[in-house]
């Protein structure tokens, strides 16, 4: 039986508070809601029960004079990956129908499972499982790119001359239109007729090189178009 020494208690203290830095620093680097102070303390907190559960099964061990003892050993580590979701669930929130938050929520259950296996003393796991964390948070939405489906907002005016080029902009760069919404406002005090003023929502679907940021800006520089917007409903 592996004996759990001071020494040893406290390594893995110190590189639970390192990893959870890590993911944390990365997360307070984009300003997100738990930042890295937080995924160091559930880390850490993850990490001593997970040392509680070692140190209890050595101390039964030795009090043990034929070592035939059965031992339910996971409770109190079930009991963090289930709680923490009340943490996780703090950093979600909703604004303007928009769910933000799920990735630091997730960032924060997974630095509770590698608390864990630095408690239990799986070092190199926990290593490799911090560096997929920050593969998954730095590096996967740059490589693997996906263009959800969102909703334009044009407003302009000169409707023919406008949607002509809205339509040759979209079929050049391969962008397809699911559906369009139109509004149409009277300008009663436009100084010349007929000018009135055309709203349109368009459901688009983008290549994979393309991103909305393209549309935004190119649309802004025409001199017919007023107004652009995204929308996610």
């Amino acid at each position: 039986m592996f004996e759990i020494t001071w020494p040893e208690a406290l390594l893995r203290i110190f590189i639970a508070v390192v990893i959870g830095g890590v993911v944390g620093v990365e997360r307070e680097y984009k300003n997100r809601p738990a930042g890295m102070r937080t995924h160091v303390l559930v880390c850490l907190g993850a990490t001593m029960i997970a040392l509680l559960e070692c140190l209890i099964r050595q101390e039964l061990m030795a009090s043990s004079a034929d070592n035939r003892i059965a031992l339910n050993m996971g409770r109190l580590s079930a009991q963090v990956i289930s709680g923490i979701g009340f943490l996780g669930a703090g950093t979600i929130f909703v604004a303007q129908k928009k769910i933000a938050g799920l990735t630091t929520a997730a960032s924060l259950w997974n630095v509770a499972c590698l608390g864990l296996l630095i408690g239990f003393g799986f070092y190199k796991i926990a290593a490799a499982g911090c560096a997929i964390v920050l593969v998954v948070l730095t590096i996967m939405q740059r490589v693997i790119r996906v263009n959800a489906i969102k909703r334009v907002e044009v407003r302009f005016t000169h409707r023919v001359e406008t949607l002509a080029y809205i339509n040759e902009f979209f079929q050049k760069n391969n962008v397809k239109i699911l559906d369009v919404d139109f509004h149409i406002e009277a300008k009663e005090d436009s100084p010349e007729p007929g000018h009135n003023q055309y709203t349109n929502l368009y459901t688009l679907h983008l290549p994979a090189k393309f991103s909305y940021t393209d549309i935004v800006n190119e649309f802004s520089e025409y001199p017919y178009i007023q107004a652009v917007r995204t929308r996610n409903t």
